[in-house]
C-alpha cells in the first residue's frame, strides 16, 4: 500500500501496472492502515501526507476486518508470528484475493502471492 501511494521505485513496475489496471479491483485491509499508524505513533515511518485522504483519493478499496477473518487468523498455522501479516493472509484468502508482499515468509500458507 505504502509503496503504491507513495511511488516507491521499490514496487515492481508489473505490479505498479497491475494495481493501477481499472479492469482489477485493489484493496487496503485496515489492518495495512493500523499497522502504519502504529509505525507513525513510534517515530518508525514518516508519511509526507494524511493517509486516509491519500487512499480515499486512490482506487484502492477499503477492506474492512470481520470477525470471520479474526477466527481464520487464529487458527492459520504458525508459518508466520507477525499477527497482522496472518491477518492479511487471512482477509486474502478468505475474499479470494491475491496478497502483494515480498515477505517470502507468506508463501507456505494457500494463498494467492504477487510480488512488491
Amino acid at each position: 500500500m505504502l509503496w503504491a501511494i507513495g511511488r516507491s521505485p521499490r514496487l515492481r513496475r508489473e505490479t505498479r501496472a497491475l494495481l493501477a489496471d481499472p479492469g482489477n479491483e485493489a484493496f487496503v485491509s485496515a489492518i495495512s492502515v493500523w499497522e502504519a499508524s502504529i509505525k507513525v505513533a513510534s517515530g518508525k515511518l514518516t508519511l509526507s501526507a494524511d493517509l486516509l485522504e491519500t487512499l480515499e483519493a486512490s482506487r484502492f478499496e477499503p477492506l474492512e476486518v470481520t470477525h470471520l477473518h479474526a477466527l481464520q487468523a487464529g487458527g492459520l498455522p504458525p508459518h508466520h508470528r507477525d499477527p497482522f501479516d496472518r491477518m492479511l493472509v487471512a482477509q486474502a484468502r478468505l475474499e479470494g484475493l491475491t496478497l502483494v508482499t515480498t515477505d517470502r515468509k507468506l508463501a507456505a500458507y494457500d494463498v494467492a502471492l504477487l510480488p512488491a
